[in-house]
């Protein structure tokens, strides 16, 4: 994925958490800088859990241990980003609805991400 793609990726998944804030109660983000950089935190706490666990138990990850990573993730992210509040049961909320609107809007997760271009650069 190049630059471009990135920052589109971060835009989007910005507007995300902004409808998520709306939807969920208990999870509020102060505004689009504040859901970008949360975007940004979330995705980087998310890569960081990924390199310590594995695939498996990132928020990428499939099944109730992904599922447990991503309200983890979520949780902490309010303590790093100004304007974002989360309570347990709002972060719960929040990632099952980031997982249902993720069905519709896929993104590619880092690991598969960096995966896809080793196997492209081995094919040629």
């Amino acid at each position: 994925m190049n630059f471009l793609g990135h920052v589109v990726r971060f835009i989007v998944a910005a507007l995300v958490l902004m409808v998520v804030g709306f939807i969920v109660p208990q999870f509020s983000v102060g505004g689009f800088w504040s859901a970008l950089f949360l975007a940004l935190v979330i995705a980087a706490l998310g890569w960081i859990v990924e390199g310590i666990f594995g695939k498996k138990v990132t928020p990428f990850g499939r099944g109730i241990v992904g599922f447990i990573a991503s309200v983890v993730v979520i949780w902490v992210a309010q303590f790093i980003v100004g304007g974002v509040t989360v309570t347990w049961l709002g972060a719960i909320l929040a990632a099952l609805a980031i997982g249902i609107i993720d069905l519709f809007i896929p993104v590619s997760t880092p690991f598969e991400a960096g995966h896809d271009r080793h196997y492209d650069r081995d094919r040629r």
